[in-house]
Order: C-alpha cells, then sequence, then structure tokens
C-alpha cells in the first residue's frame, strides 16, 4: 500500500481548518528533511514575482563539529510571524502600514508604508527589506517584459514600475495570503520535493502539523537585538540582499541561534537535525 503525499494530507487539513472561526496559522520546518535545494526560495520568488534585493525565504547554512565529525544543515528563514512583532512597534504609522492581521499573519500595506525602514532594522530575524525598484534585466541591452507583470499579493494586482509600489517600501513573506484566500497552501510548502515544510493549524490535534509537533522536539529562532555599525537611513537599505542587509543591520547573519522560546513569539518552528 503506497503512502500519501503529505502534502495532500496538509491541504486536507488546512480545509478543515479554514472554516474555523479564529483560526492562526503556524508553520514547521524539519531541517531533517531539507537538503539546501531552494525550491521553496524559486518557488517563493515566482509565485511574488520578486526583484533584486527582495527575498522572502532565504536559506541559510549552518556547519557543525570537527572534522572528520562534521554536519551540515540548512536552514530557511521565511518571516516569523510574530505574535508579539517588533517591527508593528516600530512602525510609525501604526496599525495602518503593518499589523497583526487574521489569521496571526504579520502584513504590509503597500500604500500605507512610507518606506523609513524602521520595521526593517526593529526585525530581529532580518525578515524584512526594502524594495529599491531594481529589475534584474536592467543592464542589459533590453528591460525584459516579463520583470513589468503585476504581482498578486494580498490578493490585489501590483504594477511593476518605478511610479507605483511596492517600489520604495517594506516587504516580506506574508505565508503567500493571497494563496489561503484561495483555499491553496503558501508557494514554498508546495514546491519542497523533500516535504520539510508543513502548515497549517497547530491546535487541530487531527492534523499532521499538530502531530508532528508533538512528536518532536520543537524550537524557534532566537531574537537578537540588532546593531548598527553606522547609522542607517531608507537609502541604506533600499534593495539589499538578505545577506547584505544581515551584515549592516545584524542578526541572523549566516548562523541562526535556535532556542527553546523566543520573547517575539515566532509562528514558525523548526525541528532540528
Amino acid at each position: 500500500m503506497s503512502r500519501r503525499d503529505e502534502i495532500l494530507i496538509l491541504q486536507e487539513d488546512f480545509k478543515r481548518a479554514s472554516s474555523k472561526k479564529g483560526v492562526r496559522w503556524a508553520m514547521l520546518i524539519d531541517l531533517r528533511r531539507c537538503t539546501g535545494c531552494r525550491s521553496c526560495v524559486a518557488g517563493c520568488v515566482a509565485e511574488n514575482k520578486n526583484p533584486p534585493g527582495i527575498m522572502y525565504r532565504p536559506v541559510y547554512e549552518q556547519e557543525d563539529g570537527t572534522f572528520p565529525r562534521v554536519k551540515r544543515y540548512f536552514v530557511p528563514r521565511p518571516c516569523q510571524q510574530c505574535d508579539k512583532p517588533p517591527c508593528v512597534e516600530a512602525c510609525p504609522r501604526k496599525g495602518k502600514a503593518t499589523w497583526k492581521g487574521d489569521g496571526g499573519i504579520v502584513m504590509v500595506d503597500y500604500k500605507s508604508c512610507i518606506g523609513c525602514g524602521k520595521c526593517v532594522i526593529a526585525c530581529p530575524y532580518k525578515a524584512r527589506a526594502l524594495d529599491g525598484g531594481a529589475f534584474y534585466t536592467e543592464s542589459t541591452p533590453k528591460l525584459q517584459s516579463y520583470e513589468t507583470l503585476p504581482a498578486f499579493e494580498y490578493g490585489k494586482a501590483w504594477p511593476r514600475n518605478r511610479d507605483h509600489v511596492p517600489i520604495g517600501t517594506a516587504r516580506k513573506c506574508h505565508f503567500c495570503v493571497h494563496r489561503l484566500r484561495k483555499g491553496v497552501l503558501p508557494a514554498c510548502v508546495s514546491t519542497c520535493p523533500c516535504r520539510a515544510n508543513f502548515f497549517g493549524d497547530p491546535e487541530d490535534k487531527k492534523g499532521l502539523l499538530s502531530m508532528y509537533m508533538k512528536e518532536n522536539k520543537i524550537k524557534v529562532l532566537k531574537e537578537v537585538k540588532s546593531y548598527e555599525r553606522e547609522p542607517l537611513g531608507p537609502t541604506d537599505l533600499r534593495g539589499k540582499d538578505p545577506f547584505s542587509l544581515s551584515n549592516a543591520v545584524g542578526y541572523p547573519g549566516l548562523i541562526p541561534v535556535f532556542s527553546d522560546v523566543s520573547s517575539t513569539e515566532p509562528r514558525v518552528f523548526y525541528i532540528l537535525p
């Protein structure tokens, strides 16, 4: 008897949980399964039309041990969708530009965001970046038309041109909320060939996500206060790739730190190798 694909089970769990009022979504990433193929990164970029400098789900690499007994593992880092998000507190446009929305997802209103970058610096996971308006093919003989196609984040069409948001605003992972509203799992979950990502309602005791969380030791990313080598302004943040941004303002850099708990109360959990 063949084993059912876990994606099909997660989809059924998601459909069941979606009918419940007050559901709060969570993600579990099993690092024992992740091979660092970055299919989740590619799926996310394609789904959300991410431009240069914007990557909602980078994959960090970690090596532990001493030769010859070493092990290497990979750590995808989406927005942690914190229940106590510092980015929301840091935003000067309280409750308008970024907030904790339905399903426990931290949202961004591109039209209300003023691009000050305070939320980017406040995030202890560096899961935010400012869109600097770059195009991958702008330095080639012709800007390719696929780069100007609209993205459909938050269920709206966002044209890609220099006079239109989200250029100039803060951007981040949102669990593909536009897909959730259509009854479909986040792109990173469905594109992972190793089935390392689980998504659903952790309170659903019948769900696969809840079962894995119960059967395994769960960790979260530890929050780390950002530091600044020099005072940073919006122009210093726009268009930086995740690793350059990490280097500029601090954690996580290239080595994520795990903990049993975090004061930000993340809704992304990890099973360590």
